[in-house]
């Protein structure tokens, strides 16, 4: 059992009377309660903002190559992630995606301008949990508040600049806010912050058009084809990482476009399904949010994020979907497998001492899978498993 992804498993006898044969179930996976974490297996977050493109214009593109032939193929994804419905510019979305609401705000204006007392935000939770964060921006000199724009620094992207509790602190901010170049220092020394928010330049995110470039989304492939990899090959990734790669907003004022999307958000992650798994789940800022307390378990749930469902569907982590049992025959049905991943059902006679043997053992697949016992006998008094092989 892969005890990396069920630290504290969930026992629970289930009992059914199917007709005359009572079964007895111990599950390694399924609803966790609530000093459970959500997120088992995660203990590295990289969050990585890309600027004003819709996912119609990023999937299947020729302009972002990286993103589709490498990036992809290996990363769980949403089609349907969109900004807040009618958020826009570009600042309020990265004021909601580390506080769940914009504060009402809907322009770019500079700290000076919109700076909020509160400290209902994400930083504020972290460093009260003793949890560490750094966000890692471009073109920021490493020893100054960064609070106005410089060249292609724009400070509304990055939202912790407009919390008093952190923009009038020089010695925090410099802790905390570091040049971009450092991370890759950060990860090859092993010492990487558990949470970490990236800020690509006005050009590498997509934003700007450089003279002489065919393509912002070219640019932005580019950075990322050059960066992401130094992240999935960190130790701190293998280990326990999470890489969310996703867009602030739509492309707004396009023809035909509202400017909220879908945008797109791409999971990567040893807990994700992989493979190019995806779904059309309707996601929100709020659900990259939400995921992200839950995975360093931080309450209360802010702003929108208490109305988010997360991002979990995105993850391998399984559960039971529903037994059939006949005198001579049970079916375990098992969702939420990934492909690549190994999946037994075990059984064992008692739970005193248990002595556990493999029953059925299966590949996973992204629509779930079956595991069976076909042994003639069923014993009434047996408890079963399922467990993910590593």
């Amino acid at each position: 059992m892969d005890s990396t992804h069920f630290p504290r498993p969930l026992w629970a006898r289930l009992a059914p009377l199917i007709g005359k044969l009572a079964l007895a179930f111990v599950f390694v996976a399924g609803p966790a309660r609530s000093a459970d974490p959500l997120y088992p297996g995660v203990g590295h977050v990289f969050v990585i903002l890309m600027e004003n493109h819709d996912w119609s214009t990023i999937f299947g593109s020729a302009n972002c190559p990286y993103v589709n032939k490498q990036l992809l193929p290996k990363a769980s994804y949403a089609t349907a992630y969109s900004n807040p419905s009618k958020i826009h510019p570009s600042e309020p979305n990265y004021l909601w995606l580390v506080a769940g609401t914009n504060f009402g705000i809907l322009d770019d204006h500079s700290p000076a301008t919109n700076t909020k007392r509160t400290t209902k935000h994400l930083p504020a939770q972290l460093d009260a949990a003793g949890i560490l964060w750094k966000a890692y921006a471009e073109d920021i000199p490493g020893d100054t508040i960064p609070i106005a724009n410089s060249g292609e620094y724009a400070v509304r992207h990055v939202p912790f600049m407009f919390f008093q509790n952190i923009n009038t602190n020089r010695a925090y901010v410099t802790n905390h806010i570091r040049p971009f170049p450092e991370l890759a220092a950060d990860l090859a020394a092993d010492h990487v912050a558990n949470y970490n928010f990236i800020t690509p330049n006005l050009t590498n995110d997509m934003h700007n058009l450089t003279p002489g470039s065919p393509s912002t989304r070219l640019q932005g492939d580019r950075w990322l084809a050059a960066n992401v990899p130094v992240i999935l090959a960190s130790a701190a990734f293998k280990r326990d990482g999470l890489l969310i790669v996703t867009w602030d907003e739509g492309t707004e004022g396009a023809a035909g476009s509202s400017g909220d999307g879908p945008i797109g958000c791409i999971v990567v992650s040893p807990q994700g399904r992989g493979g190019g798994y995806h779904n059309a789940i309707q996601y929100t800022h709020s659900d990259t949010l939400r995921t992200v307390q839950d995975v360093f378990q931080l309450q209360p749930y802010l702003g929108d994020a208490l109305n988010a469902r997360g991002l979990r569907d995105l993850f391998a982590y399984f559960q039971i979907d529903g037994i059939n049992a006949t005198s001579d025959r049970i079916d375990v049905r098992v969702i939420g497998t990934a492909g690549g991943k190994v999946y037994r059902l075990e059984s064992t006679d008692g739970l005193e001492t248990p002595s556990w043997s493999v029953v059925d053992t299966k590949g996973g697949l992204s629509v779930g899978i079956t595991l069976s016992d076909t042994r003639s006998g069923i014993d009434a008094g047996r408890y079963y498993r399922v467990v993910q092989a590593k």
